[in-house]
C-alpha cells in the first residue's frame, strides 16, 4: 500500500522523538514533515539535535535516530506546511499545545500526547483497545468548532495501565471504587528530574499527577452522552510516587467490584480482555492487551516493561482484598514510553486509518 504522509510537531523533544522512533520503517505511515520551535526551525533534524560545541546528539530514545529523518528540514510549528500531509502527531509541551493543535486540527486529524484538550467534552481521550467508541464524538467536535480535522488525545501515561485493567473488570463485574499507589519510572519526568534526587530514593509527590489520574481515568471509562463524554462515576484515590527505575510504571491497585468475583474469574476477565481489538492485527498492536503472571515475583519493570514491545500491560499478584467490598488487588507494570506515549500514539493513528477517520 502507498504510505500515508504524516507530520510530527515537537520532533526534537522527548515525546516527539518517541513518536519518530515508533514510526521508523512503519508499514502504514511515512514521516513527511517535522516541526519544532523557532529555535530549531530552518535546520535539518540532525543539526537540530546535535550540540554545536561537543557534537553530541540530543537523542533521548533507545537506538539511533531514523536515518530517513536526519535530513528532513525542521519547520516552525506555528507555520507548518500541511500540503500533502494526512495526519499530524502533536507531541509538544502543554503550553504550546493549546495554541498549536487547533492550527492543525482545523484541517487534519491530529493525535495529541499533551494535556490541554484531554478534558474538553467534545475531545476523545483514547486508549487503543479500551474506549475507541469515544471516537464517535469527533463528529460533534467538528460541528462545534468548524474544523475539517479533529483532535484525539492520549491520556497521562500513569492512567494508561490502570484504565486498561479497570476496563476489563468494569465490563465483567462493574467497578465501584479504586485505590492506587504508583511507583513511576523516571523517564516519565522527561528532563525535569535532577539525577541526584532519584538515586537511592523514592520521590513521594508528583505535582498534579494524582488529580490527573483520577479525572482522566473516569473519562476514559465513561460513555458517550448528549454531545459529550459522561464520566464513569467511580471513586478513585491515587498516590503517585517516582521510583528509581528508568522506565515502566508499577502500580499497586485495590478495586471494589460491584459484583463479587473469584480470583479465577478476575484472571479470566483480565486475560480475555481486548481480543476484538488485538485481532485487527494493527502493526503496533500488542498480541494481548493484558498479560497475567501467576508467579508472585512478577510483574517487575525491568523484566516486563518491554514485553510485546512495551504495548501489553503486565499484571500479577491478583488476590482478595479484605478491606474493599467485593475487593481484589493486584500489581501492574505499564511501559510509560511505549503504550503510554509514542507507540500508543502511533497505534491510535493506525486505528483511525482502519476506522476511515484519516483520508488515504
Amino acid at each position: 500500500m502507498t504510505k500515508i504522509p504524516v507530520a510530527i510537531v515537537g520532533a526534537t523533544g522527548i515525546a516527539g522523538q518517541q513518536v519518530l522512533s515508533a514510526l521508523a520503517d512503519h508499514p502504514m505511515f511515512e514521516v513527511a514533515a517535522l516541526a519544532a520551535s523557532e529555535r530549531s526551525a530552518g535546520r535539518n533534524f540532525e543539526q537540530a539535535i546535535t550540540d554545536s560545541q561537543s557534537g553530541m546528539l540530543r537523542w533521548y530514545v533507545g537506538g539511533e535516530p531514523p536515518t530517513e529523518a536526519l535530513a528532513l528540514e525542521i519547520q516552525d510549528a506555528r507555520s507548518l506546511r500541511l500540503d500533502g500531509v494526512k495526519l499530524v502527531f502533536a507531541a509538544v509541551e502543554s503550553e504550546a499545545a493549546r495554541e498549536l493543535e487547533p492550527l492543525y486540527a482545523r484541517h487534519l486529524p491530529t493525535v495529541s500526547t499533551a494535556r490541554p484538550y484531554r478534558m474538553e467534552p467534545d475531545v476523545p481521550l483514547v486508549i487503543p483497545g479500551v474506549n475507541l467508541d469515544h471516537l464517535a464524538i469527533i463528529g460533534e467536535q467538528r460541528k462545534r468548532r468548524g474544523w475539517k480535522g479533529y483532535i484525539a488525545t492520549l491520556p497521562n501515561c500513569t492512567a494508561t495501565g490502570l484504565a486498561i485493567t479497570l476496563k476489563a473488570l468494569e465490563q465483567s463485574f462493574g467497578v465501584d471504587a479504586v485505590v492506587v499507589t504508583t511507583m513511576q519510572g523516571i523517564s516519565g519526568a522527561g528532563r525535569d528530574l535532577p539525577a541526584l534526587d532519584i538515586v537511592e530514593n523514592i520521590i513521594p509527590y508528583i505535582p498534579r499527577e494524582e488529580e490527573r489520574v483520577a479525572i482522566e481515568t473516569r473519562k476514559i471509562l465513561g460513555r458517550i452522552g448528549e454531545g459529550a463524554i459522561a464520566d464513569l462515576p467511580i471513586k478513585i484515590s491515587a498516590t503517585c510516587t517516582r521510583a528509581s527505575v528508568l522506565a515502566g510504571h508499577t502500580e499497586s491497585v485495590a478495586v471494589s467490584l460491584k459484583q463479587p468475583a473469584t480470583i479465577e474469574q478476575a484472571i479470566e476477565a483480565l486475560e480475555a480482555y481486548g481480543r476484538d481489538f488485538t485481532s485487527l492485527g494493527l502493526p503496533t498492536s500488542p498480541r494481548h492487551m493484558i498479560t497475567v503472571h501467576r508467579n508472585p515475583m512478577r510483574p517487575q519493570p525491568r523484566l516486563d516493561r518491554d514485553t510485546e514491545n512495551g504495548m501489553t500491560t503486565s499484571v500479577g499478584r491478583i488476590r482478595p482484598d479484605e478491606v474493599m467490598p467485593n475487593g481484589i488487588k493486584y500489581l501492574l507494570v505499564s511501559h510509560n514510553a511505549a503504550m503510554g506515549a509514542g507507540r500508543g500514539a502511533v497505534l491510535l493513528a493506525e486505528y483511525l486509518v482502519h476506522a476511515g477517520l484519516v483520508s488515504t
